[in-house]
């Protein structure tokens, strides 16, 4: 419902001046050029209208107050006009519902216009665009061809136009217009989705060479970059387990060095301590000298010893020839005794000689003494048997008595050589074992000697192998140096970033990882060892733009299926739309001419024509190429007249005609408001009660303000403005409301 219209600076109306629409009806009154007509062409302006022959001017700035004789001219143009949204009618579809917002009891839309020509648009105080008003105003069926607002002497242009403009007419009564509207709005984006897609298309053919260029070339650098990562894995394993490695071979080295040069200095100095004992070998000892001198001595008693036995041997020998005896003394081996102190000599003699045996140690020693003890033996036996022995009676007792005196001498004698033999003889063994025991002396140190001397050897062998090691050392860590150096180089500092680690168990051992590393630096190499970030970066660009441009294909022509969709599903609701809408303007055409004319007939039929694309018109051919094109004809038949064109009716027949289609079309879809702009002009008395009767009829559907100067329309009016010109040359607004008139006049 239309609540208010509001003007200020608008043509005639200098000041600001309020109509309010409370009513069904409201009429709209007044002289002449007193701006009535200003009212409806500022409703116009208001909606949308962008013709300045239909606001009777040639430019904006004719719209705004031009002054006159007492008052001024202003700078601008305003008209306001609110309408009732408490059912919340109005409604907005598109990009633009989401950032107005129409959620008030009462929707006031404005317009200005400036001196300068400009127009801004508003909606409840905020600028918006003219699309938006337009789609606002659809939404509650006020359209831009102006079917709501029927001014003077356009009554008939709906008869008057041709089918097409026709059609469009009453797709705007009908509501569909917004229909048109959005086709017409597909079909732009549809053309310009296609151009786009077009533009796309080329722009992915212009850079797809050089994208597969760049491709090859990112392939290429993406290979060396895997292998430098590979390389810098490699690289930060082995420089941490390279300088583990490293600082523990030099500290085990110096370790190991110090505890061999310890050791050698060790070894060095005990071989010193056993020089002296081997300096003297192969010389002769004092003790050895000692001992050939006593074995000389020893030798020549023993022979002194023998000469003597070898005498005592004669004499006995001739003892016994002298004195063999007569009969045998068988007491005689009973009266052998031996005394206790002769014993104990003899024993001690033997003992000595086998004690001297024992330390003999060359085997050709011990036969003399053998001989010795054996000499012993033998005289100690034969000298008991001389003692025990029976005197003899052949009368050689002197000479028998000389020779035993001369064997006791020499008995005597031989048992002083015997005491001095073995006194020699203990003399060599002790001289021998001091010998043996210098000997073994001498041996242990020279087996030490020699041991030590190979200990150290030894120990300087090692010394010179890890001299040779540590040599190696320095070449490893020069090589190691060198790898850093040559790492940085090829990937930058960080790779020097790396902890130092010991080897695990599972771990690659470090001559591999140096084989593998030296393998993927000829593989980087031969791949192009620079990193091409300027390659990477274009690549990435121009592949992100290739998948831009992909995607946007691809939405392009989502966006072409969608729009046909689109396009399809809006047409074939706009001809649903448009033949039952037509159905019911028909029928309610039928009534309301019937009523005007009492009696006849009217009907809308629609025709199909062949119409050729714009642009096409020039071109020559036959019909190939036109498209259908639906539009509306008009078919009457008045009563008691055989009149069936439209061309064939008069003035006021074409009046009445007119308005019957305009309301049976508000009446089918009825807008918010319908002005009727002196369409009774034409009118007479009989048939101005019937518009009258009409003008009731339609008000239960849309709210009408009507310009008249018709008094049958006038008392059809529950609100009457009267516009006059002011004094001041401006127009003036008066008004009454007939109901109170009617109590006041009671």
């Amino acid at each position: 419902m239309l609540k208010s219209l509001e003007l200020t600076g608008f043509k005639s109306f200098s000041k600001r001046t309020l109509l309010e629409f409370s009513t069904p009806v409201t009429a709209i009154v007044g002289p002449n050029g007193s701006g009535k007509s200003n009212i409806v062409e500022a409703i116009r302006f208001v909606l949308g209208e962008q013709s300045m022959k239909s606001l009777r001017g040639k430019a904006g700035t004719d719209l705004i107050f031009k002054g006159s004789k007492n008052l001024p001219a202003l700078s601008r143009a305003k008209v306001l006009i609110t309408f009732d949204n408490s059912s919340k009618i109005f409604t907005l579809s598109g990009s633009s519902e989401s950032k107005i917002n129409l959620d008030f009891d009462e929707i006031t839309i404005g317009r200005e216009v400036f001196s300068d020509g400009t127009t801004t648009y508003l909606l409840n105080g905020s600028e918006v665009r003219l699309k938006d008003i337009i789609e606002l105003l659809a939404s509650v069926n006020i359209g831009s061809s102006g079917h709501h607002i029927i001014s003077q002497g356009e009554a008939d242009r709906i008869l008057s136009s041709n089918a097409r403009e026709r059609r469009a007419m009453i797709e705007d009564a009908l509501g569909l217009k917004i229909y048109q509207y959005k086709i017409r709005e597909s079909e732009r984006k549809l053309e310009r989705t296609a151009e786009n897609m077009k533009e796309v298309g080329a722009l992915r053919r212009e850079i797809a060479p050089h994208l597969v260029f760049l491709k090859k070339q990112v392939e290429k650098i993406e290979r060396a970059e895997a292998l430098r990562t590979e390389l810098r894995v490699l690289y930060g394993d082995y420089f941490g387990r390279e300088a583990h490695s490293i600082k523990d071979e030099r500290k085990k080295s110096g370790a190991e060095k110090r505890d061999i040069e310890s050791a050698l200095a060790t070894a060095t100095a005990r071989l010193a301590t056993y020089a002296d004992a081997t300096a003297n070998r192969g010389q002769q000892s004092p003790e050895e000298k000692n001992l050939a001198d006593t074995e000389q001595s020893l030798i020549a008693l023993r022979n002194t010893k023998e000469e003597l036995k070898h005498n005592v041997g004669r004499i006995e020998g001739m003892l016994e020839a002298l004195s063999a005896p007569k009969a045998e003394n068988k007491q005689s081996t009973a009266a052998l005794s031996i005394a206790r102190e002769e014993f104990v000599s003899f024993v001690q003699h033997v003992e000595a000689d086998l004690d001297a045996a024992l330390a003999v140690h060359d085997l050709a020693d011990v036969f003399p003494i053998l001989k010795r003890i054996k000499s012993i033996v033998a005289h100690f036996g034969q000298e008991r048997i001389l003692h025990t022995a029976s005197t003899p009676s052949n009368g050689n007792e002197d000479k028998i008595a000389e020779l035993a005196d001369t064997k006791a001498k020499l008995d005597l004698e031989f048992d002083a050589i015997a005491k001095e033999e073995n006194i020699l003889a203990n003399k060599i063994s002790t001289i021998k074992r001091t010998i043996s025991e210098k000997d073994a002396e001498h041996r242990e140190a020279e087996r030490a000697f020699y041991e030590r001397s190979q200990e150290k050897k030894d120990l300087e062998s090692r010394l010179s192998m890890l001299a040779l090691r540590e040599e190696s050392l320095v070449s490893r860590e020069t090589n190691f140096e060198n790898e850093q150096n040559e790492a940085r180089a090829l990937l930058g500092a960080g790779v020097l970033q790396y902890h130092e680690s010991a080897s695990g168990a599972d771990a690659m051992p470090l001559d591999e990882m140096r084989k593998k590393i030296e393998r993927i630096k000829i593989k980087l190499e031969d791949a192009g060892g620079t990193a091409g970030e300027d390659v990477i970066k274009e690549y990435k660009e121009t592949a992100d733009r290739d998948q831009f441009l992909s995607r946007e294909l691809e939405d392009l022509s989502t966006s072409i299926v969608s729009l046909k969709t689109l396009i399809a599903d809006l047409k074939a609701k706009l001809d649903a739309q448009f033949k039952d809408g037509i159905s019911k303007i028909n029928r309610a055409f039928g009534e309301f001419f019937s009523t005007m004319f009492g009696g006849g007939t009217a009907e809308l039929k629609v025709s199909v024509e062949h119409v050729r694309p714009k642009g096409d018109e020039d071109m020559d051919g036959d019909d190939e190429g036109l498209k259908l094109e639906k539009g509306i004809e008009i078919s009457v038949s008045l009563p008691h007249k055989k009149i069936r064109e439209l061309t064939m009716l008069s003035g006021g027949e074409r009046s009445l005609t007119s308005i019957a289609l305009l309301f049976a079309m508000s009446s089918v879809n009825p807008p918010p408001f319908l002005v009727l702009d002196e369409t009774d002009a034409a009118l007479d008395e009989a048939n101005s009660r019937k518009y009258g009767n009409m003008i009731e009829s339609l008000s239960k559907y849309s709210q009408l303000i009507v310009v008249t100067h018709n008094r049958e329309t006038m008392s059809r009016a529950s609100v009457l403005y009267g516009i006059t010109i002011g004094a001041d040359g401006g127009s003036k607004l008066l008004s009454i409301k007939f109901d109170e008139a009617v109590k006041i006049a009671k």
